[in-house]
């Protein structure tokens, strides 16, 4: 007889093996492996950003997003994104970044699933999280580093949806956008994750007051923007037209 699987949260089924601990026979390759073998992709990774994505379908659920990141070269970086920046932690997501030069030469329609980080830099809400350096000497290098972003555009997937209680990444990957004016804050998540790696994003903001304002493209961060004077967000038409044709093609 089978048995009824257990839900999480968010109503979806849990994994018999999504809770349970790695073996010692995995301990043993794990650590085997990490001595012989080449990890250079993350090996490159130069970078830990700690910011917050919302989903292009609906802005109202955030999620905190630890990004691991490394330089392809001068235009394009690339990131992975875990749910906690310790062992263990998720992987729930990729983000790539892009120069302006790039974004300018990308169809419009592409275009519009990418967001801008002039905000999220020069509010101080995007940190490079200190674990040992004194903070006046890191202030500065972050600040530096914060001029390099603020110029560049994300794409976001997350294809595990932490926010809603899932054991496993479960569905389709999900677009994500971020932040780009204060109204739009959740500012108890914000004063969560402050607290939590012993930053001020206030004063973040006024240590990059003299950064650069680098206004958007119009078609970026379309999550946030109306569409024909409708109150329906132009990702979520969008989204809704995927789905629709995945419905179709599934029939087909």
């Amino acid at each position: 007889m089978n048995e009824t699987p257990t839900l999480s949260t968010s109503g979806h089924p849990k994994s018999a093996s999504s809770g349970s601990g790695l073996t010692t026979k995995d301990i043993i390759l794990e650590t085997g492996a990490s001595i012989v073998q080449n990890f250079a992709p993350v090996q490159a990774i130069c970078a830990h950003l700690n910011a917050f994505h919302v989903y292009a379908s609906d802005t109202t659920r955030v999620v905190e997003a630890n990004h691991y990141c490394t330089h392809l070269n001068a235009d394009i970086r690339q990131c992975l994104i875990y749910d906690a920046p310790s062992k263990g932690a998720r992987l729930i997501g990729v983000e790539y970044l892009i120069s302006r030069e790039l974004y300018d030469g990308l169809p419009q329609e592409e275009r519009k699933l990418w967001h801008s980080h002039d905000y999220e830099v020069r509010s101080g809400m995007l940190i490079m999280p200190n674990p040992v350096v004194p903070n006046a000497v890191w202030e500065a290098a972050e600040t530096a580093e914060m001029r390099e972003i603020v110029g560049l555009y994300g794409k976001t997937f997350h294809f595990w949806q932490v926010d809603r209680g899932d054991e496993l990444p479960l569905g389709m990957p999900q677009l994500m956008m971020s932040f780009t004016e204060d109204e739009q804050v959740t500012w108890d998540k914000i004063k969560d994750r402050d607290s939590r790696f012993g930053v001020d994003m206030s004063k973040k903001r006024q240590a990059r007051k003299d950064i650069v304002e680098m206004t958007p493209h119009q078609d970026a961060d379309s999550c946030w923007k109306l569409v024909g004077g409708d109150s329906v967000f132009g990702l979520r038409i969008l989204c809704k037209e995927v789905k629709s044709y995945s419905v179709e093609a599934e029939k087909a």
